[in-house]
């Protein structure tokens, strides 16, 4: 997943505080893909355990009462209107931009964590896993050896590029970890050194 995503080096997310989650846009023909990804990005992303995490669906009251589109740059008082009545520090938002079950598993996602403090943006990805791409099928193994309990056959290694749940699950921990605080980001091109 390298140079996939973005990890403002300028800002720790350990002192991000509280997170709200957004129910991701669905640009996909699949209605419930969006509900079973926020759900899946939720568990992940609080597994890592950086910051305080809470959804909020596009339906519910406080979120519609926004009128806000955060794809779109939001001025610094919009940022402390949504502050306010989310009662967060930052905001993750995205796009499932496409999802396809068959004949083979694709799934396209744009996320991005936004500080409501200042309009910065302190983490994002843009990423299409595609679970017939060879790279993918590698991450899956690797993924299913080291996050999965140990004495399952290989045959249900396949079964997360059958599953749509467990696809899900594999690219929400893909997602889950590039959120590395400061203290974990190995050096690389794509990053100032700050050791």
């Amino acid at each position: 997943m390298e140079g996939a995503y973005y990890l403002n080096t300028e800002k720790d997310l350990r002192s991000v505080g509280r997170v709200a989650l957004i129910e991701l846009k669905n640009e996909s023909r699949y209605p419930q893909i969006s509900t079973d990804v926020t759900e899946a990005l939720y568990l992940a992303v609080q597994k890592k355990q950086i910051f305080g995490l809470t959804v909020v669906t596009r339906d519910a009251p406080e979120w519609r009462g926004l009128h806000s589109d955060l794809d779109l740059t939001p001025s610094l008082n919009q940022l402390s209107v949504i502050r306010d009545t989310l009662k967060c520090d930052a905001v993750m938002v995205g796009t499932i931009t496409g999802y396809q079950p068959y004949p083979r598993m694709t799934i396209g996602i744009r996320l991005k964590l936004l500080d409501l403090s200042d309009g910065n943006i302190l983490w994002a990805i843009e990423q299409i896993w595609d679970s017939a791409d060879r790279s993918t099928e590698a991450r899956v193994k690797n993924y299913f050896q080291s996050e999965i309990r140990s004495g399952f056959a290989p045959l249900q290694e396949e079964l997360v590029t059958m599953s749509s749940l467990k696809f899900i699950k594999f690219v929400t921990y893909e997602i889950a970890e590039t959120l590395n605080p400061r203290w974990q980001v190995k050096k690389s091109r794509n990053f100032r050194n700050y050791y």
